[in-house]
């Protein structure tokens, strides 16, 4: 991810880093950077507002007490939170490595800030990497740094000064830096982002590192037998041509049970290789076989290789990265998502940007796909529950969910129908690989024969604002397709356009994407965590995942509700919904 200076992206340009991982026999350790925009120094340390008051500040999502954030780490015991953030300011610039541990991944309190351009080898910025516990229980971060105004990218290490502190207060960064240096051959200013490194049979140790050439993305490939000289491999681990740049590359192996080791390999095993690409700011991931004899990564078959291919999330998620978890067993994926909002909001608010709720990832039994879950200390957090089962939802017909607070939820729900024959037939002209232009023109107002349906989140009493998570079924010849959309673009009555010369309007888009389902048994279910500006939803057990972040006028603390809905001519039943409202949780960051 690219700063300038003392920063970490080019000005004027918008850029983005990603998390970094550290893990260890009980530990490990994550750092994101985010996209943003870059503004004029009298923008940048503008004061914010009361934020204890702030209407659309999220309850039970990471945020630090006021101004900019965008990042996450656990150290014996200890989940810690490395973040890009501006102590002068909510938009991007003056920034810092701020840092917050937690116990829990719920609670935080935030300690001194750990690291900031210094050196030679980052004195134009500290960039997003990985870190690594080495033998001796010894963690080892990895970052790129910038070291002149050209944007020239290196590869650092920074280390701990007291490993007997479980805050991990105070990091090092040796005279011996830079690490890795690009080659002639290489692009130096799109050189950055290592990953965690992996340990091969033949005791060498590996990480991989973003770039592109032409217009090629790869994922370059180094060795090292002490960490300390490393040599870029022959053949890069993997590249794509016409992708572009790509940033915060992760590549770890999974399975279908629970979460492994970044360096395992073995016959069972899956690997997953994900980009976050510059052109589009999504992120894109494959599954495949690591060739272990070659150093080569190949994608399955099936699989689309490029901007068509599958992601993590289709909304607001970007910078993000996994990490095992020995101590529950599991791989955890953290992202961040930005601000949509306009510039002149964001400084009123006194903050931007909150990190979403972690993860797991396991491989879906297809093994066509990742399976996403909220991980499970979310749920202590859960209060007052209601409970509906067997309620008819017939062709325009909402259902109010009362009895929780609509503004700050988790909602649980599996829908039913009782045939397919009423499905829309799927447009041959339309993009099957643009889901996001099909629900703009498909809303969920627009009727359908199977669909929409689902919920309408952060909706006011008369439905003059509301942003609406539903699904819509197609026939395509043999088949049947399941759209799921999470639409912002009736999230807000405000018109909320900048008034600000390098100002952003707010962005409020009809974020979609397909779903893989198996619709034998006519079932379909959605998760979804509301949080004042916040819906995080999970379609089909986590198959598809969708964030969007939304600034409703009326749809306020008591002043939001929440709706079951059905604008299609199939009959819909709703056989069970959870919904529970969400406490604050002990700590936030204090």
């Amino acid at each position: 991810m690219e700063f300038t200076k003392r920063v970490h992206w080019v000005l004027p340009v918008l850029y983005i880093s990603c998390l970094a991982f550290l893990f260890n026999t009980n530990n490990f350790v994550l750092v994101v950077d985010a996209s943003h925009d870059v503004f004029s120094e009298d923008v940048l340390s503008l004061s914010a507002v009361n934020v204890k008051k702030e209407r659309h500040r999220s309850g039970y999502h990471f945020q630090p007490t006021k101004h900019w954030i965008n990042g996450p780490m656990y150290y014996n015991g200890v989940y810690h939170l490395f973040y890009q953030y501006n102590p002068k300011g909510a938009v991007w610039g003056n920034i810092v490595w701020a840092h917050s541990v937690s116990k829990d991944l719920i609670n935080w309190e935030k300690v001194e800030h750990a690291i900031f351009p210094s050196k030679p080898f980052d004195k134009y910025g500290c960039w997003s990497g990985s870190a690594t516990v080495l033998p001796g229980n010894k963690p080892v971060i990895l970052y790129t740094g910038i070291v002149d105004d050209k944007n020239t990218q290196v590869q650092n290490y920074a280390v701990p000064a007291n490993l007997s502190d479980p805050y991990l207060r105070e990091w090092i960064k040796p005279d011996n830096n830079p690490l890795i240096v690009a080659d002639k051959a290489i692009n130096g200013t799109y050189f950055r982002d290592p990953t965690t490194a992996w340990l091969g049979k033949d005791g060498h140790w590996r990480i991989s590192i973003g770039g592109k050439k032409n217009n090629r993305g790869i994922s370059y490939l180094y060795k090292s037998r002490d960490f300390m000289h490393w040599v870029k491999a022959k053949h890069p681990l993997h590249a794509t041509a016409g992708t572009g740049n790509w940033e915060c590359p992760d590549f770890f192996p999974v399975s279908a049970t629970n979460g492994l080791d970044t360096s395992v390999v073995g016959p069972n095993v899956k690997h997953v290789m994900k980009v976050s690409l510059d052109a589009t700011r999504f992120e894109y991931y494959t599954l495949g076989s690591y060739d272990v004899g070659k150093d080569r990564y190949i994608p399955d078959p099936d699989m689309i290789d490029g901007w068509n291919g599958l992601r993590y999330d289709y909304g607001n998620f970007y910078a993000s990265k996994s990490f095992f978890d020995p101590s529950k067993n599991r791989r955890i994926l953290w992202g961040w998502a930005n601000e949509s909002d306009s510039t002149d909001n964001d400084i009123k608010k006194g903050w931007a940007g909150v990190q979403l709720i972690p993860r797991t990832i396991v491989l879906d039994p297809n093994g066509k796909q990742l399976l996403q879950w909220p991980v499970e200390e979310l749920e202590t957090l859960r209060g007052n529950k209601v409970e509906v089962s067997n309620k008819i939802l017939n062709k325009g017909e909402n259902v109010e969910i009362k009895g929780i607070t609509a503004a700050q939820a988790d909602v649980d729900v599996t829908f039913s129908f009782e045939s397919l024959d009423k499905a829309e037939m799927f447009d041959p002209s339309w993009d099957r690989y643009d889901a996001q232009k099909i629900c703009s023109q498909k809303g969920s107002t627009v009727e359908g024969g199977l669909g929409p349906f689902g919920l309408l989140t952060l909706a006011s009493q008369n439905l003059e604002e509301y942003t609406p998570v539903f699904f819509r079924v197609f026939k395509d010849q043999d088949k049947h397709l399941v759209l799921m959309c999470s639409d912002a673009s009736r999230s807000s009555v405000k018109d909320d356009k900048t008034k600000m010369k390098d100002g952003k309007d707010a962005y409020r888009p009809s974020f979609a994407g397909f779903v893989n389902v198996d619709l034998t048994e006519k079932k379909l279910s959605l998760r979804s965590l509301i949080d004042n500006s916040v819906v995080e939803s999970f379609g089909a057990g986590g198959k598809t995942c969708i964030t969007s972040r939304v600034y409703p006028a009326l749809a306020l603390f008591g002043n939001a509700h929440l709706y079951a809905f059905n604008n299609g001519t199939e009959t819909i039943k709703i056989d069970s919904l959870n919904a529970w409202t969400m406490n604050k949780p002990r700590e936030m960051n204090h």
